[in-house]
């Protein structure tokens, strides 16, 4: 470095020359450091703007698809195609895209390093077992031979797991013998436990976990059999499928009790969705069809406990559901699909169901036009039916009379606009036009449409078994068919009994588990009621 004094100078030339090119060096190398920290600064700044943008960009995304499918109904007039299940994915990958995001920064953050201040969440459920660990501080070396007087401590939890793992349950009976004073011998053994298959391999919970992973979670059976293999088991879904068919018909009764139970509600709601079938003896896929019933009395302030009935048919006709339903002639509310008309009073049959039709089918063929073509007027009707279901979200949970009276004095004159807007509409459009056809197919329901008006009983639309339903279309979607009728029959009566678990609360492992044991034991038909989902008591 060059001194500030010039007397401090050497007089020597090539020290002095030696001095300036130290200098020059010296100033070359700061450079090149201030470079470097620049461009580190402004790839930082440029680094931070895109990762805010992308941030903002895919937090934007997410608040969007959370109005679209968690928002108030009024706010749904922009209704996303994607169903529940294509819409968790899409929240997977966008959270999972923004943790990318901030993990990124962190690593380049030289202040990430500091401990950030732990943010408020909600404690881990009391049950769950806890695992103490506690970590002592090494004693200073200035500290060794004094006293430690405890003055806190800092506590943290983390939720962590232990991977499923098989056990094997080994049973075993002595057997002793008795010399009796008369000189006999008698020998004795305990019995042995009852076991819902008699010489099988499986226990009851084993059953039940293969059960409710493929109805319950939608995982098929060749899938079960590749994670059980990496754990060393070998289960043969060939097996595991016969296991289910024994389940079909030891649960049988059960789901009839179910379906018993649904009929003596005042509202049924009914559905049916496709399930792909293998033909017998072709080893083509035909079209079969799973019938849903569902009871839910919560909405108009009932106190009994929800519930869903499944029938597998291979027919998709009135029929099925005019056998389901034999003898039940409260409420039927349902779609749009005609097949149920034959079994509504609008037929002059005084002894049939009363039909309650679902306004969100009729709204639904309004939104398609919308979305697809923007169409004016088919937003003006999505729009003007948006306040109908606000007003279902006040008066949720109250009794009947208070919901009709509320919906007279406030659904009612609506519900007249709609239909008059609808009215004068149609006379002006091309018959074959698809907004002409969804006109009719409103208008031709009116009076199925408008009970909900006179009666607190009835929901403004079927959402409640579209829900029920929903679970087993994803089952579907990963099985690709049912197998069989057989298949589908079991598939129908096992997923009535863990979906109705669900819908109250229950842990529907914990609870076939149960039942299953149970069932094994000889439990009596006539307290079958205490086997009911609703009913279970850990």
């Amino acid at each position: 470095m060059v001194p500030a004094d010039p007397q401090q100078l050497p007089d020597d030339v090539d020290a002095l020359k030696a001095m300036i090119a130290a200098a020059h060096a010296e100033k070359a190398s700061a450079d090149q450091e201030r470079l470097a920290l620049e461009a580190e600064i402004a790839e930082l700044k440029l680094i931070n703007a895109t990762a805010d943008e992308r941030i903002a960009r895919l937090t934007s995304i997410i608040a969007m698809l959370q109005r679209a499918q968690y928002g108030t109904r009024s706010e749904r007039l922009r209704h996303d195609p994607l169903d529940d299940e294509q819409m968790a994915f899409v929240f997977d990958e966008i959270e999972t895209g923004i943790g990318e995001i901030e993990a990124g920064l962190a690593a380049r953050d030289k202040q990430a390093a500091t401990p950030r201040a732990s943010r408020p969440r909600k404690g881990f459920a009391p049950h769950l077992e806890r695992i103490e660990q506690v970590i002592e501080p090494e004693m200073p070396l200035d500290c060794v031979g004094l006293e430690a007087i405890r003055i806190g401590e800092d506590v943290s939890e983390r939720l962590d797991v232990t991977p499923a793992k098989f056990r094997v349950i080994v049973t075993r009976r002595p057997k002793y013998a008795y010399r009796l004073a008369d000189g006999e011998d008698r020998i004795v053994q305990a019995a042995a436990p009852d076991h819902l298959i008699a010489g099988g391999i499986p226990t009851e919970a084993l059953l039940a976990q293969v059960a409710v992973s493929k109805y319950a979670d939608g995982l098929p059976l060749y899938r079960q059999e590749e994670i059980y293999a990496r754990d060393g088991v070998e289960l043969d879904r060939s097996l595991m499928a016969q296991w289910m068919g024994r389940l079909g018909f030891e649960l049988e009764p059960l789901a009839q009790y179910v379906l018993h139970t649904i009929k003596q509600g005042e509202r049924v709601f009914a559905d049916e969705t496709r399930l792909p079938t293998l033909a017998p003896g072709s080893g083509k896929v035909k079209t079969a069809w799973l019938w849903a019933y569902a009871r839910d009395d919560r909405p108009f302030g009932g106190s009994g406990p929800p519930m869903v009935a499944y029938r597998f048919e291979d027919s998709r006709s009135g029929d099925c559901v005019a056998r389901h339903l034999e003898g039940y002639r409260g409420i039927l509310q349902i779609d749009g699909y005609a097949a149920y008309n034959r079994l509504g009073k609008d037929r002059g049959d005084n002894d049939a169901m009363t039909l309650a039709g679902c306004w969100a089918h009729a709204r639904r063929k309004f939104f398609d036009l919308h979305a697809s073509d923007g169409s004016p007027f088919a937003s003006a009707v999505v729009k003007a039916m948006a306040p109908l279901w606000a007003i279902e979200e006040d008066i949720r949970g109250h009794g009947s009379d208070l919901r009709a009276s509320i919906r007279a004095e406030r659904s009612g004159p609506i519900v007249v606009s709609l239909f008059d807007m609808l009215d004068r509409e149609l006379p002006r459009l091309s018959g074959k036009s698809k907004l002409a056809e969804a006109i009719r197919y409103t208008l031709s329901r009116r009076a199925a449409l408008e009970r909900f008006l006179a009666d607190g009983r009835i929901e403004i639309d079927s959402n409640i078994v579209e829900r029920a339903i929903r679970p087993q279309t994803i089952t579907r979607k990963n099985a690709l068919f049912a197998g069989s009728d057989g298949g589908g029959r079991a598939w129908a009566t096992i997923a009535t009994l863990l979906t109705t678990a669900k819908m109250n609360g229950v842990d529907p492992h914990a609870w076939l588990t149960q039942t299953l044991q149970r069932i094994a034991g000889g439990w009596p038909n006539n307290q079958i009621t205490e086997l009911m989902p609703w009913n279970f008591k850990p």
